[in-house]
């Protein structure tokens, strides 16, 4: 049985550190990242704002997600816990982003497509790594020391809003799109699927005629 490899890395992260992650590696990460989903890429890249952010001083580590914050009694902000949200909606964005923030990492839910990896993180020398499984909100959490400052909150909300945050072993993380743009979930999907003929080899015809989830309502759902 193979074990899975560690890696810790510290922001800003290195090229060559990215440049040695294998997918399916387990991340974990110290130094400062900021939050940035779909409120903070219209409002810089479609509606033409500045970053709020100098890159070189809050490192370059980009976290896709919703913060759970509160407002301490000194009028500071704690972060309790932190989920991460779906990635694949951003990809219109990511050429556009990488070159106004120089992020070389993405954090986020569920990946990418691998063709997104090749032509969006590739020529930007970027990664993408996923959180693991749903409900590790809380276990996140324990890796942030502290909210060293919030953006736009007045603007976005809490949800959409820029947060800079101090972080360590911020994880557990999954590399699921490496330095030469493999996707870990697309290369495991394809030897499933390989297998699923043979799974269902002499069964009746399943009722349903799709895997999956879907939300058009001409598909057949329970």
């Amino acid at each position: 049985m193979s074990t899975l490899r560690e890696v810790r890395l510290k922001s800003p992260v290195r090229q060559e550190d990215l440049d040695k992650l294998q997918l399916g590696d387990v991340v974990y990460i110290d130094g400062l990242i900021y939050t940035g989903r779909e409120g903070v890429y219209r409002r810089v890249i479609d509606e033409g704002h500045a970053l709020p952010i100098d890159p070189a001083q809050v490192g370059n580590v980009n976290f896709h997600c919703s913060p759970a914050a509160s407002v301490k009694p000194d009028g500071g902000y704690s972060i309790g816990a932190v989920t991460a949200t779906a990635s694949f909606r951003f990809a219109k964005w990511m050429e556009r982003w990488f070159a106004l923030s120089g992020a070389k990492v993405i954090i986020g839910k569920g990946g990418m497509s691998e063709a997104d990896y090749k032509r969006l993180f590739v020529p930007a020398g970027a990664v993408y790594l996923t959180t693991v499984g749903y409900g590790t909100g809380a276990l996140l959490g324990r890796g942030i020391k502290r909210v060293h400052d919030v953006h736009w909150l007045d603007e976005l909300g809490i949800a959409q809003a820029m947060w800079v945050i101090e972080v360590e072993k911020f994880g557990p993380l999954l590399v699921d799109g490496d330095a030469q743009g493999n996707s870990l979930f697309e290369r495991n999907n394809k030897e499933i699927n390989a297998g699923l003929d043979k799974l269902y080899e002499g069964l009746k015809k399943p009722a349903l005629s799709r895997f999956g989830e879907t939300d058009d309502r001409d598909h057949e759902l329970i």
